[in-house]
Order: structure tokens, then sequence, then C-alpha cells
């Protein structure tokens, strides 16, 4: 597996994060309007710094790596608009996640970043289930998983506590041999 991934989709590119995109995750983890979705709450600037460098020691110390946290931007600029991540859990299995810059919402930047990791899943790491938990009243990235065949398997109660309550989760899978790309 390489070192440095760099996922190349539709309208994005996926990238190992760097400690210059600090300002961009907290465009992201620090509006409520994004983390209201997540399983935290929104940060600070400190928060988004430290997010950044725990995926980036996660990535060097870990062995194997057990998660693939990577930035979301949207070329031609390097800028991070959202992020995404993998984290491997149980036989061949993953769980899929992201989130997008509320600026850049509605410009189909969730699906893509999704698809590619899905395909990165698939291909590269040979897993044979992805999962994605989302928030009941989170229609738009039900709508991402739905897009992308995913199946609704039910839901995880009190899944987070975020923002002062517990949240359920809806969970979703898809399986390798769903997996086919629109």
């Amino acid at each position: 597996m390489p070192e440095n991934i760099r996922l190349q989709g539709d309208a994005v590119v996926i990238r190992e994060f760097s400690l210059d995109d600090t300002d961009d995750a907290l465009k992201i983890v620090g509006d409520d309007r994004v983390t209201r979705w997540l399983s935290y709450d929104s940060r600070d600037r400190e928060g988004a710094r430290a997010m950044i460098e725990g995926a980036l020691s996660r990535r060097t110390e870990i062995r194997p790596r057990n998660e693939y946290y990577l930035a979301v931007v949207a070329p031609p600029s390097d800028h991070m608009i959202g992020f995404c991540r993998i984290g491997l859990s149980g036989v061949k299995a993953g769980k899929l996640g992201y989130a997008i810059a509320a600026s850049e919402w509605g410009k189909g930047y969730a699906t893509d970043a999704a698809r590619t990791m899905i395909r990165f899943g698939f291909g590269e790491l040979g897993l044979h289930r992805i999962s994605a938990a989302i928030g009941p009243e989170n229609r738009a990235s039900i709508r991402v998983v739905e897009k992308l065949g995913f199946t609704r398997e039910g839901v995880l109660r009190d899944h987070v506590f975020t923002n002062g309550e517990w949240r359920d989760s809806v969970l979703y899978s898809l399986l390798t041999h769903e997996w086919t790309e629109a």
C-alpha cells in the first residue's frame, strides 16, 4: 500500500492531511452547521489542529495502518473543502465517514468523495463490507449513501453523544459484490 495516498475522483481529489490544512479544517469542524451531523461538537483552531496532528500521527505510527483519514480538495485548488475516512474494523470491514464545508454543500463533493473512498476500500484495501452510521435527520448524507447503493440495516440507539445529547444513528452498509459504480 502506498504511504502517501492520493485518490482521484470525478470532482475531488482525496489526499493526506498537512498541517497547512488547519485553517481550512477549522472552517469545517468549527462550523455548527457541519458538526451537528458529526460525532463530536464544534472545535476551535487548536482542536482543528489537534485533529490533523492526530491523523498524521496515526498514519505514521500505527502499522499496519488501521484508518485512512484524508483531506478532500476540489481542483484546481489544493485547499481542503472537507475530509473523509475509512476506519478499518473487524474482518475486511471498514467504517466510512465524510464531511464537507457548508459553503460547498450541494455541489456533489460528498458523493464523489464517498464514491472515491468506496472504490479505494473495495479495490486497494480488499474490503468486503463498508458501513456508514448517519444521524436520522441528516437527509443529505442519507441520500449520498443510498445513491451509492448502500442498504439500510437499522438504527443504533443513542449511538453518539454530541451537542449535549444522545443521538441515534441509522446504519447503512455496502458489500463488495453489491458495489457498482454509477
